[in-house]
């Protein structure tokens, strides 16, 4: 069995440092966004549990127009991308627990912002008044529509109009968020509540727009600093991954994006936690390449499900409810 690393000061794993991998060998979608729904949703035959299981950065399509219009090859814009955490998760559906993915790349469209979150200085024209300039995200170059990359290469040879990203926005993001939307309501109707897991990957050390450059723990659990969910939650999450032997931190450097806060509402029964995963764990970071250690940890995830479905429904429940 491969070893988990465990301390956040062991230095990157030889096999993560190597030389990447052709880019032939990169398993991308080099087609045309319109072709094909924007999203999967994986259900199960009968949804048994109040959860929903969301992957909005392991899209591998990346539309050739995208590819020729970059500084960066096909391999360097796969950086960004939360690769394989839709396989790791994937047991979701055989619990009774839906699993929504997104099929379009991350350097190419975040769902995991606000809908309009640009850098104004990546555009040719101006923008709307009501895009969001300003935020945090946007400051980095980590917008709805990326500036850089994970590693912090640029992504753009040239500017792009505003046009371009309002048509990215309406056939992937708005899908994206209907259908979650979608699940989340179906699952409070039939349950009471829900109980939202958002699913990533990390780069195994910090990017650089973040101090430090030591590497990352195991897991990231992110609650928005106890906004998104009850306590419960993250609480079960942190007994059941630290007893697998895993190490772990709550909120730092990752609280919770965009979904976890927008969608976290544990007052009126809607919960969310959000899950990073040390990309080193299970994957080659370099080649971008499977990991044995992979089928452990989507057991291991499977695990996670179980516990986070068997919490007390009276603890997640609208508070109006449960007073009652």
């Amino acid at each position: 069995m491969e070893n988990r690393p465990h301390h956040p000061d062991a230095p990157i794993d030889a096999e993560a440092s190597s030389d990447p991998a052709p880019i032939e060998s990169v398993p991308i979608d080099p087609v045309p966004i319109e072709s094909g729904a924007p999203i999967d949703i994986v259900a199960p035959t009968a949804q048994h549990l109040p959860l929903i299981l969301a992957s909005p950065h392991s899209g591998t399509r990346y539309p050739p127009e995208f590819i020729a219009g970059s500084r960066l090859d096909a391999h360097a814009l796969r950086r960004s991308e939360d690769s394989f955490v839709d396989e790791i998760f994937a047991a979701g559906p055989a619990l009774g627990a839906p699993l929504l993915r997104a099929r379009f790349a991350r350097a190419y469209l975040d769902a995991n912002r606000e809908p309009y979150e640009l850098d104004p200085a990546m555009f040719e024209d101006a923008l709307p008044d009501f895009v969001n300039t300003a935020s945090s995200r946007v400051q980095v170059g980590l917008g709805t529509i990326a500036r850089i990359v994970a590693s912090g290469e640029d992504i753009y040879a040239g500017k792009l109009r505003f046009a371009e990203a309002a048509s990215r926005i309406a056939l992937l993001y708005r899908p994206y968020h209907a259908a979650l939307r979608g699940l989340l309501a179906a699952t409070q109707a039939r349950f009471g509540y829900y109980l939202l897991i958002d699913c990533h990957s990390m780069p195994s050390a910090s990017g650089p727009h973040e101090r430090g450059g030591r590497r990352r723990v195991d897991f990231v659990l992110g609650d928005c600093h106890g906004a998104s969910c009850d306590p419960v939650v993250m609480e079960t999450a942190q007994r059941v991954i630290a007893a697998k032997g895993y190490s772990i931190a709550r909120n730092t450097p990752y609280a919770g994006g965009f979904t976890t806060g927008h969608y976290g509402r544990p007052r009126d029964g809607g919960h969310a936690l959000q899950i990073e995963i040390n990309r080193s764990l299970y994957m080659d970071e370099r080649a971008i390449r499977r990991k044995p250690f992979l089928a452990r940890l989507a057991a291991d995830m499977r695990d996670l499900v179980a516990a986070l479905a068997a919490i007390d429904p009276a603890l997640l429940m609208p508070m109006r409810e449960a007073a009652e």
